[in-house]
């Protein structure tokens, strides 16, 4: 394809991502589903709260702090909503660029990865905010007259920014696996490399989570796992290929 070819692909793949999104959010939007989203959205903190004896409640300083959140939060889940559908013109935009043998793998990769981006988003939300909400919640200053709360802004804007960072880091193995296809990288060269990538998994998890341990640790473990599984996917599919 020609450059033009390419631009006008994309424009195309662009315009169908946006109307699967829109598509998706119109859907969270309806009460009786956006209503359950926020409820299932603040649980961790209510539980925390709980938890830790203390009364769950959000503060509202701006008058449109609430509108504006449940978009937000109608948003995201729009966007997971519409996961399969995102990542398959993602996918279907690179395989233009390929050649028809390549573009098998590409098939297989597209609903992986949308797979993976939701379990990431999910994962964050229903196994780690809890615990990091508790542990912040029940740290102890030593200072017997701090009384806690939190802007309902601020933790929206929290948890739904680390559900996508997770999303988005569960791709790694989608990464591995495609370089590993396409001849960019051996199997061998990323196993000799682990203590690299270790080190390199601890550094984004430190630059993209809060700066507390328990993030950065949520984070890195599960995506060592993923690449150690990336590389077993990859082997699978050497042998495969051999016979």
């Amino acid at each position: 394809m020609s450059l033009g070819d390419h631009l006008d692909e994309l424009r195309y793949r662009l315009v169908r991502m946006i109307a699967g999104l829109v598509a998706g959010v119109l859907i969270c939007v309806i009460p009786i589903f956006g209503h359950r989203l926020m409820r299932l959205l603040t649980a961790p903190y209510k539980d925390a709260m709980e938890e830790s004896g203390l009364t769950p409640k959000f503060i509202a300083i701006q008058p449109a702090e609430q509108f504006l959140v449940y978009l937000k939060t109608c948003l995201v889940f729009g966007l997971l909503l519409s996961a399969p559908w995102f990542f398959y013109q993602i996918w279907a935009f690179v395989t233009s660029g390929l050649y028809k043998r390549e573009r098998k793998f590409v098939y297989a990769v597209a609903p992986a990865s949308a797979i993976l981006f939701v379990a990431g988003a999910i994962f964050f939300m229903v196994m780690i905010a809890p615990l990091a909400l508790k542990f912040f919640i029940t740290f102890n200053t030593g200072v017997d007259y701090i009384e806690f709360s939190s802007t309902l802004q601020n933790y929206v804007h929290l948890v739904l920014s680390l559900s996508l960072i997770f999303g988005l880091a569960f791709q790694m193995p989608i990464a591995v696996v495609f370089a590993e296809r396409m001849g960019l990288v051996s199997i061998e060269a990323m196993a000799n490399a682990r203590k690299m990538v270790i080190l390199g998994l601890v550094v984004v998890a430190a630059v993209v989570t809060p700066p507390d341990v328990i993030s950065q640790i949520a984070l890195a473990i599960p995506l060592y796992i993923l690449f150690e599984g990336s590389l077993v996917v990859c082997r699978i599919l050497r042998k495969k290929k051999a016979k």
